[in-house]
């Protein structure tokens, strides 16, 4: 019997300095995305992958996370009393979206070290991770497809897209071979961190999405630290790749990286475009900029 995948780890103890001074008093992962936070995105984007668990990995001064997804009373009765009944059911509705719990990664020692936090929660069964700076458009959701290669495939999946040019510097870029009977699976034999444009050893840039058996934990068990004194997840990738059988896959969607302040400004204007309420109006005034 196949082993479903239940969680997701949401890594979100960083300071967020890229957007300072923002985030001074508010959690990057907080920042609003037209009206709604970016994490929000990501866990709904689970939700809707069949995730039933949500489990994330805080810092210092990230409570508010867990008051937003926590029923808020005062809130909840001013807008029932004043007969504000969509906005009532909008609050009510992030409430009780899923079943939330959090750990608290108490040093920032890098992206493997907060998967690694989670680990008791998890417990012994594969589970997904989902970087909310990554913001996938995607019909059916980013984490859906990657799911649905892991069941067919069994072995762990990185969701991957194709950097054309030096930008793929920027990225861990996936070392393997195209899969010959999907061009969108690639056979992982490795990775490279930010490798130099001419030694990337393909085109195919892992993003912030991962399908993971629980080998991994053992494996970033094992993982000395590397720049920075931070134990990172490439590395714990690597070592599996070696022992089990990881595909990367190039998921049909759009990637909005808004970790970057011009990533989420181009997020805002796209997806504010996509909002039935106001994108006339709002398509009408970007029409009348001078640009």
């Amino acid at each position: 019997m196949k082993e479903r995948i239940r969680k997701a780890v949401f890594p979100a103890g960083g300071l967020g300095t890229r957007f300072l001074p923002a985030t001074k008093v508010i959690p990057k992962e907080m920042l609003a995305l037209v009206d709604k936070p970016i994490l929000q995105y990501g866990v709904e984007e689970a939700i809707a992958s069949g995730i039933e668990h949500i489990i994330i990995v805080t810092g210092r001064g990230k409570s508010a996370m867990e008051d937003h997804f926590d029923v808020s009373y005062e809130l909840d009765a001013m807008l029932k009393q004043k007969g504000k009944t969509e906005l009532l059911a909008v609050s009510r509705g992030v409430s009780s979206m899923a079943r939330i719990s959090y750990v608290r990664q108490k040093e920032p020692l890098g992206l493997g070290h907060a998967v690694l936090c989670a680990r008791e929660l998890v417990g012994n069964e594969p589970f997904a991770v989902v970087l909310p700076d990554d913001v996938i458009d995607a019909e059916p959701p980013c984490l859906k497809q990657m799911i649905d290669v892991f069941d067919e495939r069994a072995g762990s999946v990185l969701a991957t897209m194709t950097i054309e040019g030096p930008g793929i510097s920027a990225y861990g870029v996936l070392a393997g071979e195209q899969d010959t009977t999907n061009p969108r699976i690639y056979n992982c034999t490795g990775m490279v961190e930010k490798p130099k444009f001419e030694e990337a050893p393909s085109k195919q840039a892992i993003i912030g999405r991962y399908v993971l058996t629980p080998r991994i934990f053992a494996l970033l068990e094992q993982t000395k630290p590397g720049a920075g004194g931070e134990i990172q997840l490439t590395d714990g990738l690597k070592a599996l790749a070696r022992e089990e059988k990881v595909f990367g896959y190039t998921f049909e969607g759009k990637r909005y990286d808004v970790g970057d302040k011009f990533g989420m400004l181009r997020a805002t204007v796209e997806f504010a475009l996509k909002r039935p309420e106001f994108a006339e109006k709002f398509r009408e005034y970007l029409k009348g900029l001078e640009l």
